[in-house]
């Protein structure tokens, strides 16, 4: 097993919620550890960038709207395998389809209101973290 960063965002839900520390807490549970964290808030040109997969269709207003309703907390993870161990802890992206026990099962409400968003690969992980942390930003590992 390789050791890998992704990044994560803790979504709008998540904050207004208050369930930042709890979300963590799991994460580091797991034994991975943060190297960058910062709180931000989205603009239109960086959520056009994240979502440009989607950003043509007729509900990416609703996305864009949700995401830059409240800030987000951005997050540098790493650990062993944390890209797919991750994904297992958030559980599906449709929250009703999540087990509980999940994070998106536990604390989610549908497919935008999930809680978070993880990296789905290493190659999405090394562009996302650029896209969201500067140089300097995310410490060397400890």
């Amino acid at each position: 097993m390789a050791q890998e960063l992704t990044l994560i965002l803790l979504k709008p839900d998540c904050v207004a919620k208050g369930l930042n520390g709890e979300v963590i807490k799991r994460f580091e549970s797991e034994g991975f550890r943060i190297r960058g964290c910062k709180m931000i808030q989205l603009t239109d040109e960086l959520l056009k960038e994240h979502y440009a997969h989607i950003a043509d269709k007729p509900f990416f207003p609703d996305v864009a709207a949700f995401m830059k309703s409240k800030p987000v907390i951005a997050i540098a993870l790493e650990g062993e395998n944390v890209i797919a161990h991750v994904r297992d802890l958030l559980g599906p992206t449709d929250s009703q389809a999540a087990p509980k026990g999940t994070i998106r099962g536990d604390f989610g409400a549908d497919k935008m209101t999930n809680v978070v968003h993880a990296s789905d690969s290493p190659e999405a992980a090394a562009i996302e973290l650029k896209r969201f942390f500067n140089e300097g930003e995310i410490v060397a590992a400890y």
